[in-house]
C-alpha cells in the first residue's frame, strides 16, 4: 500500500478529473479564446498547444492495439484507475495520452482520469522524474481503495534514452533534439508504449 497516494489523491480529486474526451474539449474551447493550459499563454505556448492538437488527432485515428496488449488487457482481475498528470502545451503528452486512453477505452476495467499538473502540485511532487515535474505521469490506483500500484511516465523508456543522450550532446539545442523526438514518435505510432504496458499490466492486474 502506497502512504503517499492515501495522502495526496483523495476519491475528490478522482472526482474532479478529466475523462479525455472532457480534456480534448477543454483544449478546443482554451485555444479559442487565445489560451492554453497554465498561467502562460505566449504566442509559443499557444502554438506547441495547437501542433498538439493535430498530433493527438492523428494518434487518435492512426493508432492500433497490439494483440499483446489487447490479450493483456483480458488478464485484468482488479478495476484500476489510470490518474495521469498533464498539461495541454507538453508534446509528450500529446504523443502519448491518446495511445494510453485507447488502451484504457478497450478495457472496462480501467477509468482513465486526466489532470493538470500545475493546479496539482502536491501530487506532482511525489512522482517526479529525476527530481523533475516530467509529464505525462501517469499513477496506477486501485479503484476501490485508491491505493498506489505503480506509475509510468514521461515517455516510453526507448525514448528517454535518447533524449537523455541528446541532452548530452552539447552540439544539439533543445528545439533540436525535441524534433528528432517527435521524428521518433511519428515512426513509432504507439508501439514502444503498448509494449512496455504490456509488462506494466502484468504487474498492476
Amino acid at each position: 500500500m502506497s502512504k503517499v497516494s492515501e495522502q495526496v489523491i483523495t476519491s475528490k480529486v478522482i472526482e474532479q478529473a478529466m475523462s479525455y474526451k472532457e480534456y480534448r474539449r477543454m483544449i478546443g474551447e482554451l485555444l479559442a479564446e487565445d489560451k492554453t493550459t497554465g498561467s502562460d499563454h505566449s504566442e509559443d505556448m499557444i502554438h506547441y498547444t495547437t501542433m498538439n492538437v493535430h498530433r493527438m488527432t492523428r494518434l487518435d485515428k492512426r493508432v492500433t492495439l497490439t494483440d499483446k496488449i489487447k490479450n493483456q488487457l483480458q488478464q485484468l482481475d482488479s478495476k484500476l484507475v489510470w490518474l495521469v498528470l498533464t498539461e495541454a502545451w507538453c508534446g509528450d503528452a500529446a504523443q502519448n495520452i491518446p495511445v494510453i486512453a485507447k488502451i484504457a477505452n478497450a478495457s472496462d476495467k480501467i477509468e482513465l482520469e486526466l489532470i493538470l499538473r500545475d493546479e496539482h502540485p502536491e501530487i506532482m511532487d511525489q512522482f517526479l522524474t529525476n527530481g523533475g515535474r516530467a509529464i505525462p505521469k501517469l499513477i496506477c490506483l486501485d479503484a476501490e481503495s485508491l491505493d498506489e500500484k505503480g506509475s509510468w511516465g514521461p515517455r516510453p523508456e526507448e525514448a528517454q534514452k535518447k533524449v537523455r543522450n541528446w541532452i548530452d550532446n552539447t552540439e544539439l539545442s533543445k528545439e533540436e533534439w525535441a524534433r528528432e523526438l517527435h521524428k521518433w514518435y511519428a515512426k513509432d505510432r504507439g508501439k514502444e508504449l503498448q509494449s512496455e504496458f504490456v509488462e506494466l499490466l502484468k504487474d498492476w492486474k
